[in-house]
């Protein structure tokens, strides 16, 4: 289904996904139908509950349809179970209304393992792409920066980390709104000799692409928040330990600030003096602004919100797949694929 063909964005939504179930869901959907004025929802669970989760959002009902589902797929389900359920559940069935081409894409706050199961054997991948990733935003000193592989291939060789560059550049095209995206390799250093035999052969590979891409070398830990690049690509295992970490440290640095202005009477006079500043911080650094990962690679859009969201978090990641269909990123990705190939087939 082609968003540039129609201009109203139709977005699946998994209802019964994630910790806090319907409630939050459509409070987000709510949000969301204001931001963006052109999207329509198709709302995937038991009726029951998303009609009475409805009722205070009139306009959300009037945009939303209800699509019966009789099962349920639980945080701790294992893939292989969750996908004897894709034709019942909620969320089985809101990804099939993308294959069906009824939806532009799906958000879910689910079961991540068993969203990317049933995605790829329904979605399957796009052409020309080996694996799919998992791409998202992160806040630095310079604005947001995509990266990519967030857990989904923990072993990965050249050609897989240069297919997530390529992903992760339209990525940041469509989101971030930028023209032409740096794309820096995450290594152990940024001198050309470090790093393992893949990291360096996807470096030449990045270095040699006849493609109108921006790849500025290698990128250390301590660059991904510095804002030096506007995408970092790197495989699934060590882009998943990197992530957690800087999440680690942001609540260590939270935890320490809350700490140190209830340490006395004047820091507490200071915290008083300091709120309207430590809200801008903590606004600025907030998870929920930054919820929504995608599933990139995939014959759709799949977009994954943190189980714990809360309706702002949800409504940023349905904005997510709303900014991705609008732009058709995956035909972009496709597009960019196709002449890499083209290019080298030429040479050889």
């Amino acid at each position: 289904m082609s968003a540039a063909a129609n201009r109203t964005i139709i977005i699946a939504l998994d209802a019964e996904g994630g910790d806090h179930g319907p409630s939050t869901i459509i409070a987000g959907a709510e949000q969301a139908r204001i931001r963006y004025p052109d999207v329509r929802f198709q709302l995937f669970g038991r009726p029951e509950k998303i009609a009475a989760a409805l009722t205070p959002f009139p306009g959300l009902k009037q945009i939303a349809e209800i699509c019966p589902s009789t099962t349920v797929i639980s945080a701790h389900e294992k893939p292989s179970l969750a996908i004897r359920q894709s034709k019942t559940s909620s969320m089985g069935l809101a990804i099939q209304a993308v294959k069906d081409g009824t939806a532009h894409g799906i958000v879910s706050a689910g079961n991540t393992g068993a969203l990317m199961a049933m995605a790829k054997i329904a979605l399957r991948t796009l052409p020309g792409i080996d694996r799919p990733a998992i791409a998202s935003l992160l806040p630095t000193q310079a604005g947001d920066v995509v990266m990519l592989d967030l857990g989904a291939n923990t072993v990965c060789n050249a050609n897989n980390l240069f297919e997530f560059a390529v992903m992760g550049e339209a990525f940041a095209r469509a989101v971030l709104g930028i023209a032409t995206p740096r794309i820096g390799l995450l290594n152990i250093g940024s001198e050309d000799g470090k790093g393992h035999e893949e990291v360096k052969a996807a470096a030449e590979l990045l270095k040699n692409c006849t493609l109108p891409m921006s790849f500025t070398g290698f990128v250390e830990g301590n660059d991904i928040t510095k804002g030096v690049v506007d995408v970092v690509v790197t495989d699934g295992f060590t882009g998943n330990v990197a992530l957690k970490s800087i999440e680690g440290i942001g609540e260590l640095c939270a935890r320490f600030i809350k700490d140190a202005f209830h340490s006395s009477i004047f820091a507490k006079i200071g915290f008083f003096l300091a709120k309207p500043a430590l809200t801008m911080l903590f606004s600025r650094i907030n998870p929920q602004q930054y919820n929504g990962a995608m599933l990139l690679g995939l014959n759709g859009i799949v977009v994954k919100s943190h189980g714990r969201a809360d309706a702002f978090g949800f409504a940023n990641a349905i904005g997510v797949a709303h900014n991705l269909a609008s732009y058709g990123v995956n035909e972009k990705i496709t597009a960019d694929v196709k002449q890499y190939h083209e290019s080298t087939a030429a040479v050889k």
